[in-house]
């Protein structure tokens, strides 16, 4: 395997880097129009439309696709029947990720002016909020703690999740973690219909006010399009992570965090950046002698060779600001010193400092939220928290002696803009 390899020395360095970054969906005429149809199909016909393509893309018998909600005591039993390992990780990942999460908790506050008028903020939860989780083989209950514990813990009032059972099959694993984390409602249906119901809402399926959670390129255009109408986490892009390293950490560890993000898909990017030219043939040696261990190898390989590089730099400092042109998701500092250098480092989804710290533990139970920024998003979007299932309402209440004084203020500006009705609204107050 051939990792390509980069040097901020090259004079054509900026052009190779740009290169390397581009990243843009190609627009597929046919998915976007499939998803169109399909999302106006459900907003006509409800819960018909929604069983129909069901049974047709999970290839199950209509009969089987009416039995979409699947009964508390289901994953409640899914819990129960872990292997005692499993049960507790999936509760030592949840108590963490919950933990970390209440530090989020906005308030309300409120504050009066000196002429008696209150002005102030009050933070309420949503009231309804839909949870998309991939179902079949690339069933993750991990991203069900990372979307559904911030909601709880914000105090949304009703979590509706759907998930996809392809052939029929369960995923055992992502029931249990529903039934822990506290899910409401669990409906057996996927893709563009799933988002569409929770969307628009059908005659089983509730409204939700917000949906969030991954999913395949449907389900992604799906969101994109119902935006508005609800609203959405974010559409991702494919996994990223790049790793800062002063060259004291071990090269097998280094070689396997590029791995980790590398086998999500043959679209995600996996970089390191160091000023030691040595540590990165090692860790290129690394990578060819771990990359025939791994069950997913193909996928790795074809990650890295595409999108995937090894970049040398001057110093840290030079690292760090090249970082910061590529906002990844996911950034490991492994370096002697990291705190040193938080302070240089400006834009990514979640920082891993320090050599132990692989970006592994962050994906399920470090704490922080798992869902983060990709694509350079990271440059404005944060990580997924508690604060993405609360809103904000702004307050005030004018006393007497305050409408005199802003009532003078706003008919000044009210005029100025030629809106009589502000204007005099504000003035009969003011001349009370």
């Amino acid at each position: 395997m051939k990792i390509r390899k980069l040097s901020s020395r090259d004079a054509n360095f900026k052009d190779d880097l740009t290169k390397l970054l581009a990243f843009e969906e190609t627009a597929d005429d046919v998915l976007e129009s499939t998803v169109a149809a399909i999302l106006k199909d459900v907003r006509a016909r409800g819960d018909a439309a929604v069983l129909e393509y069901t049974a047709k893309f999970d290839r199950l018998p209509l009969a089987s696709a009416l039995q979409m909600e699947l009964p508390k005591k289901e994953l409640q039993a899914a819990f129960v029947g872990l292997p005692t390992e499993q049960r507790v990780a999936l509760e030592a990942a949840a108590q963490r990720v919950t933990e970390y999460h209440q530090k989020q908790i906005q308030e309300s506050w409120s504050y009066k002016d000196a002429d008696g008028t209150l002005l102030g903020q009050q933070v309420t939860p949503l009231d309804r909020v839909g949870l998309y989780v991939p179902g079949g083989k690339a069933a993750y209950p991990s991203s069900v703690l990372m979307n559904a514990l911030p909601a709880k813990v914000a105090g949304v009032a009703e979590l509706i999740m759907v998930v996809p059972t392809p052939d029929g099959i369960k995923n055992q694993l992502v029931l249990a973690a529903a039934y822990l984390a506290g899910v409401d409602r669990v409906f057996t249906i996927g893709g563009a219909q799933a988002v569409a119901a929770l969307a628009y809402g059908t005659q089983t399926i509730p409204k939700v006010d917000k949906i969030v959670g991954p999913g395949n390129a449907y389900v992604a255009s799906a969101k994109r399009r119902v935006f508005g109408v609800c609203g959405i986490d974010m559409v991702a892009g494919p996994s990223e992570i790049l790793v800062i390293c002063d060259g004291n950490t071990d090269p097998d560890w280094i070689a396997m965090d590029l791995f980790s993000q590398a086998e999500h898909d043959e679209l995600a990017q996996a970089i390191l950046i160091s000023p030691d030219a040595a540590f990165i043939d090692a860790v290129a040696a690394s990578a060819n002698r771990l990359l025939e261990q791994m069950p997913r190898k193909e996928i790795i390989k074809t990650a890295l060779q595409n999108r995937g590089a090894l970049i040398h730099v001057a110093d840290l400092d030079e690292a760090c600001a090249i970082s910061n042109r590529i906002a990844p998701e996911h950034l490991e500092l492994s370096v002697n010193d990291p705190q040193y250098y938080l302070s240089k480092l400006k834009h990514a989804g979640a920082i891993f400092m320090g050599k132990y710290t692989s970006e592994s533990l962050g994906d399920y139970c470090a704490g922080p939220n798992h869902v983060l920024p990709t694509s350079g998003t990271a440059r404005f979007s944060s990580p997924l928290g508690v604060y993405d299932f609360q809103k904000r309402s702004s307050l005030i209440m004018v006393s007497e002696q305050g409408a005199k004084t802003l009532g003078a203020i706003a008919s000044t500006l009210a005029f100025g803009e030629g809106l009589q009705a502000h204007a005099q609204s504000a003035l009969f107050r003011a001349h009370v």
